[in-house]
């Protein structure tokens, strides 16, 4: 077995650097727990981005995956597939009434790739809303309505999108009442994780809602985070009363096999035709049989439900613990962010070094916690146990 540094040195040769890592390499994962190659135990409230929505290694998508592997790897969508079909049912199943198409891709940035291009495609306009400090991923694309400067890195990006403040109604209003005949789609994520977890009073949602609804627009909410029982519910929109055009979704959707998907109102549907749109990967066999059974266990285990208990009570649990420098706890379910007086990165270095595995935001005093929806008290008075001795120091 090769030692960290050897692999370390491998990956620094021959990946692209894209991204800062921690200085392990991981070698498996149980549930909560990852293991590095030297056998050290971390407790992940980070779950690789929000991916381990059933925990790691969950004993039925571990089977479903493993048989499906012996069965049939890969075939494309020229050909209909039995677990295909039966993974977009399971899908839908969890999606809001009237949402009743769903489009398999490979993740979540294609997933918003194909909601603008139908939403635009739909409606006849070009106009696309987005909001400042959203994020919706790195392709071209994605990358053009990601309300972050520091993403757009290859201008000018794609025309005809304007940026609008998250959970400010009145600029919307306005903004549709000068230029409604040109909009769209308004495109969103619910919840503003990488912007270190902001979430809007209801009424805003509301009020995009009817603004979509009076001008024909496309309400797009881009749930790759928040999808799959991350907030409480199945999709974000339940917990305000709010059903969007279309639903774009990743990450956890088969727990840590490649997948996205964007879910579609019958009336979009519609208008797209055969051939307009593709993906050579898009519904694998192999992907399928891990959305199935990820879907399964959600409803089986109930694990949305479980996500509105276990956040609320490690909410209360991180206010009772009275820890030093944290200024404010937002969240919603199990997508919590802490907001410090100081910088978050030393924070999250020193329960790192204990540890335990939490994430960054381009808010940099917050942290993010974004744990497997199988948590239990115990695992979260773990990570309580270890803040209050990182913050100590």
């Amino acid at each position: 077995m090769k030692d960290i540094e050897q692999i370390k040195s491998l990956e620094e040769q021959y990946q692209l650097k894209t991204y800062a890592k921690f200085p392990i390499a991981l070698e498996r994962g149980e549930g909560v727990y990852v293991f590095d190659t030297a056998g050290k135990r971390y407790l992940d409230f980070y779950g690789g981005h929000a991916v381990a929505t059933t925990g790691h290694c969950h004993p039925a998508v571990v089977k479903a995956i493993t048989e499906q592997a012996s069965k049939l790897i890969f075939y494309s969508n020229i050909v209909y597939s039995t677990v295909r079909a039966e993974a977009c049912e399971a899908l839908v199943s969890l999606a809001p009434a009237g949402l009743t198409q769903v489009f398999l891709c490979n993740s979540g940035a294609e997933a918003n790739e194909t909601a603008i291009k139908a939403a635009r495609k739909f409606s006849g306009k070009p106009l696309i809303i987005s909001m400042r400090e959203g994020f919706h991923g790195r392709t071209y694309g994605a990358m053009s309505i990601t309300g972050f400067e520091k993403y757009r890195i290859y201008p000018p990006g794609l025309p005809g999108i304007e940026f609008a403040t998250f959970g400010n109604a009145a600029e919307l209003e306005q903004l549709f009442g000068e230029r409604g005949a040109e909009i769209a789609c308004v495109i969103l994520e619910p919840v503003q994780s990488m912007a270190g977890i902001r979430i809007a009073p209801p009424a805003y949602y509301r009020a995009l809602r009817e603004l979509c609804t009076k001008h024909n627009a496309v309400l797009i909410f881009d749930e790759v985070q928040t999808g799959f029982g991350r907030t409480g519910a199945n999709f974000f929109g339940e917990n305000v009363g709010v059903t969007p055009d279309i639903i774009t979704t990743a990450k956890g959707i088969a727990s840590g096999v490649p997948m996205g998907a964007t879910f579609f109102h019958e009336k979009i549907a519609a208008a797209v035709k055969l051939g307009e749109h593709g993906a050579t990967f898009g519904g694998a066999p192999l992907a399928c049989a891990a959305a199935k059974a990820t879907v399964e266990v959600l409803k089986s285990e109930r694990l949305a439900e479980h996500a509105k208990v276990a956040g609320a009570k490690l909410i209360d649990g991180l206010q009772a613990a009275r820890l030093p420098g944290l200024k404010e706890i937002r969240g919603l379910g199990l997508l919590i962010g802490l907001e410090f007086e100081t910088e978050a990165k030393p924070i999250i270095q020193k329960l790192f070094e204990r540890g335990v595995i939490t994430g960054s935001s381009e808010e940099k005093h917050t942290l993010r916690l974004i744990p497997p929806l199988v948590v239990n008290e115990n695992h979260c008075q773990e990570l309580i146990t270890a803040l209050q001795d990182v913050l100590k120091e």
